[in-house]
């Protein structure tokens, strides 16, 4: 089961963790893409992941009707899944042997309610009805670049679309020194959503290395004080921007719109 897997767009590797029995990752160009615990889809490797688990926590009690663009091994329909039991899950991607590899060797058929559709993320949003998703999960990306056609204003009015008027948006990026993609990423969700925060380690939130960040983002009330407790008392005491520190972190920077000249940032 560890080795090298072709996929439509490429080849990623399966690495087994040699610390926890059913742990794996799945990399792409020698970039972690995802980490699962089979036995326990709770555990959460990845800091970031943990942020976005952090804000998925504090969404209403229930079960909830999600769209995911961006599959890789599908950490967060899984996590919700074994957190919000009955919770419908929605996956967009567009490397439909790598969805085969997943449900095969990574056991996706176990998740509950969970249905993908092979296709890009703008072509694959637009095939998603109004007003349908409590939680909309951007976490795409070429290798270690996210594709700049999902960061723009343009498409942020579609993921919009899909949500529920409570609904909330979580967004994946990575970014480095000086966090320029970030700025004007955030610019954008600011543009189209009224209530935004921004999470990060502290060493990536004042871009002194290159990381992930996430943004929160809904038309209604975040629950930002209990997000920035949940963050600061991680591993990494990461970080909860929002308000006039989000705008001043923001500053001049422009939202990107459909078209713009603009290069995600790659790691050093």
């Amino acid at each position: 089961m560890p080795g090298l897997y072709p996929v439509t767009f490429g080849e990623v590797e399966l690495l087994r963790d040699l610390d926890r029995q059913d742990g794996w990752v799945l990399s792409k160009d020698g970039v972690p893409q995802s980490y699962v615990d089979l036995q326990d889809p709770t555990f959460l490797e990845f800091e970031y992941v943990r942020l976005m688990a952090d804000v998925i926590d504090l969404l209403p009690d229930g079960p909830l009707s999600c769209v995911h663009v961006g599959g890789g091994a599908c950490t967060i329909p899984r996590y919700v899944a074994a957190t919000r039991p009955g919770s419908r899950h929605l996956v967009i991607e567009p490397d439909g042997r790598l969805v085969n590899l997943v449900r095969e060797q990574l056991d996706l058929r176990s998740v509950p309610k969970l249905k993908v559709i092979v296709a890009g993320g703008r072509e694959g949003t637009g095939q998603v009805w109004d007003a349908s998703a409590d939680l909309v999960v951007l976490d795409a990306f070429t290798g270690a670049t996210m594709p700049v056609a999902l960061a723009t204003r343009e498409y942020m009015g579609d993921l919009a679309r899909v949500q529920r008027p409570g609904g909330t948006l979580l967004i994946n990026l990575a970014d480095g020194k000086g966090l320029a993609f970030a700025k004007r990423l955030a610019a954008t969700v600011c543009d189209t959503f009224r209530h935004v925060a921004l999470l990060a380690e502290p060493g990536v939130m004042r871009g002194r290395r290159f990381g992930n960040l996430i943004i929160a983002a809904s038309r209604t009330e975040l629950p930002l004080d209990s997000l920035a407790r949940r963050a600061a008392g991680g591993l990494t005491q990461a970080r909860c921007v929002h308000g006039e520190t989000l705008k001043n972190f923001i500053g001049g920077a422009y939202p990107i719109k459909d078209g713009d000249s603009v290069l995600a940032p790659v790691p050093p």
